[in-house]
């Protein structure tokens, strides 16, 4: 009996000590703090990925790969699967464990879907681990009264908050799309959705202020992601007298076909997208010239060449670094990594939860967004947005929405 009794508490302090290093991040190196992203890499998404893993690399290289005496890893994981093209449930939750685990990771960059960031964020939350988004803007994850009535208490299994991100979410984007298609001359629209938590969401609110400041909405409808074309729909939307589609979605729930079906099937009303599809794969898939001066798109601040300051010192450092233009959410994963090396630097040791305080204390951040803070909800105070249209291949700012 007291053999086993010692077995049985030698594995029970085995267990504790995993615990406490999961919880705490202490074991591993001491002189080695880690930094992992999750962001699909694998399908369409990847462009704008690699341009946000791009912005990450840069700031820790501006930093010299180093924290005091710490020593700065980064590791680039895909929650993507081939079968899926895009991000995978299984994949997402399978990073999130294998960052708690691993007792040198401090800090989780991610997600770039909001649905992926669903199932991460509880994990990492009960595990104490600081989550920075660069891409999710679902207001559910984050502010109460906007999503479903358990958000976003459901991610706090903890009682705190420890997900935070950099990117303004749709409750503005959303609000403001609606008023710029109205000053844009919309008296009637179509709105689209992918039935997905990020799109469903951000064609809800624009419904809504549509249908505040005078905008008919004549239809509202969600497609199936893996229709090969979307016809019979464009013959619907044609009938409805719309002058303007909304699309409430992404490049990778078929946001190309959509357009490229509205143009061939004589729809020549404007067409509105939010930021998940503004990116070149949304324009290869869609096909230039469908596009063309009539194709509208909002986007979380603003692009790279209309940067100053330190945004514009970013998008210099970034082409001398990489020669090419940044995607525009490369500035967000640079973000996210100077706010994790800045509360690093202040919280001076290797604790997850040290960490943790120190990015929630995050206020009047001078970054390449701006000068900025984090909220009581984890939301940033930047409510910039641009307004953009498809010219000549590509887009480009034409109106500054938001303050």
């Amino acid at each position: 009996m007291k053999a086993r009794r010692f077995v049985y508490l030698g594995v029970l302090a085995v267990a504790l000590g995993f615990l406490g290093c999961a919880k705490g991040g202490g074991g591993g190196n001491p002189n080695v703090i880690k930094i992992v992203s999750s962001l699909p890499r694998t399908g369409s998404a990847n462009a704008q990925t690699t341009t946000i893993v791009n912005g990450i690399k840069l700031a820790i290289e501006q930093a010299g790969g180093k924290v005091g005496n710490f020593t700065i890893e980064y590791a680039d994981w895909d929650d993507a699967s081939p079968q899926r093209g895009n991000w995978d449930p299984a994949l997402e939750a399978s990073n999130a464990d294998r960052a708690i685990k691993d007792p040198d990771v401090m800090v989780y960059i991610g997600t770039y879907n909001s649905g992926a960031a669903k199932i991460s964020i509880p994990k990492l939350n009960q595990a104490g681990v600081v989550m920075l988004s660069p891409a999710n803007t679902y207001p559910g994850l984050t502010k109460p009264g906007t999503g479903e009535a358990n958000e976003p208490q459901i991610y706090r299994p903890s009682g705190r908050i420890n997900y935070y991100r950099v990117v303004p979410a749709d409750d503005l984007q959303g609000s403001l799309a609606a008023d710029w298609a109205k000053n844009l001359g919309v008296t009637k629209v179509f709105i689209t959705h992918d039935r997905e938590l990020y799109g469903k969401g951000i064609a809800d609110i624009f419904k809504k202020r549509a249908e505040e400041n005078g905008t008919i909405v004549v239809g509202y409808e969600g497609i199936d992601v893996k229709a090969s074309n979307y016809k019979a729909l464009v013959t619907k939307i044609k009938a409805s007298g719309a002058d303007l589609v909304y699309f409430g979605g992404t490049t990778q729930s078929n946001g190309g076909q959509l357009a490229k079906d509205l143009r061939s099937g004589g729809f020549t009303g404007k067409l509105m997208v939010p930021d998940g599809c503004v990116e070149k794969a949304f324009i290869e898939a869609a096909g230039a010239e469908n596009l063309k001066d009539n194709t509208y798109a909002t986007f979380g601040g603003l692009p790279a060449k209309e940067m100053q300051g330190k945004g514009a010192e970013f998008v210099q450092a970034y082409e001398a670094r990489y020669h090419s233009e940044p995607e525009v959410y490369a500035i967000y994963g640079y973000e996210c990594a100077k706010v994790a090396l800045d509360a690093i630097t202040r919280a001076a040791k290797k604790d997850r939860a040290a960490i943790l305080d120190a990015v929630g204390q995050t206020k009047d951040f001078q970054g390449g967004l701006g000068t900025w803070s984090f909220d009581e909800n984890g939301d940033t105070t930047l409510r910039v947005m641009s307004g953009q249209i498809v010219k000549n291949g590509e887009f480009q700012f034409v109106a500054r929405l938001g303050t």
